[in-house]
């Protein structure tokens, strides 16, 4: 607990002092200015550790600190840029769901998968399973959050049929295997962690996996399935 208390307020340091010799600065007093009669040296004595009323902080603790800090910050500040959905005033309920899970997607803490069913251009019913990481990573989604595209199946999607003309598809992706000829239909296969996700309504999603239909007003239907992907020790 000390040692936790110890570093954060070291860290408090470099947040609150742009330069080294700023936080040397303010651990001298207007006594040392005096007596001393050498800004230099009241620093070289609280490097040291003679002077100062605070932590004793080397400069290359300083300096290593204050980079931490930066790319810290800077990586949060590229994190929120590649977020399609970040600065999005979103009021339905597909695009918010989107929006929720963009970042644990992109982040690969989460491989969703997305059925919706609505009607293509032509009028025509269509229907499929969209892996969501693979398309973030694929294609622009600034469009989707804009309002200005709607997110539909692809014959190249995990699995697409149109009703109408009957073709049908399916294609494995960069984070599931398709398993298309099986007794319990259609279910997916994880590469990372090799769980089975199972779209069957009547039986449980499977492990590390939820099955959450959401009310939409852009589509007929929507169904979310998302797997928690745990990475092997």
């Amino acid at each position: 607990m000390e040692e936790d208390n110890a570093a954060a307020a070291l860290d408090n340091i470099v947040t609150e002092f742009h330069t080294y010799e700023d936080f040397l600065d303010s651990q001298i007093t207007s006594l040392d200015l005096y007596y001393l009669e050498d800004e230099e040296l009241a620093r070289q004595l609280v490097e040291l550790g003679y002077r100062g009323s605070g932590e004793v902080l080397k400069r290359e603790e300083f300096e290593s600190r204050k980079a931490a800090a930066e790319a810290s910050r800077l990586s949060k500040r590229s994190k929120q840029k590649t977020l399609a959905s970040v600065g999005k005033e979103l009021k339905e309920n597909f695009l918010k769901g989107l929006a929720g899970r963009e970042e644990a997607n992109r982040s690969g803490k989460m491989t969703t998968i997305i059925f919706i069913r609505d009607r293509n251009a032509l009028g025509q019913e269509i229907s499929g399973y969209i892996d969501y990481s693979h398309r973030l990573k694929t294609e622009d989604f600034e469009p989707y959050f804009n309002g200005k595209k709607r997110l539909l199946p692809r014959p190249t999607d995990l699995s697409f049929y149109n009703w109408e003309t009957q073709v049908s598809t399916s294609n494995a992706s960069s984070n599931y295997q398709v398993i298309a000829e099986n007794s319990s239909g259609l279910l997916f296969k994880n590469k990372r962690d090799r769980k089975i996700l199972n779209v069957d309504p009547k039986v449980p999603p499977g492990d590390n996996s939820s099955r959450s239909p959401l009310q939409s007003d852009l589509y007929i239907q929507v169904v979310i399935y998302d797997h928690i992907t745990r990475r092997r020790a």
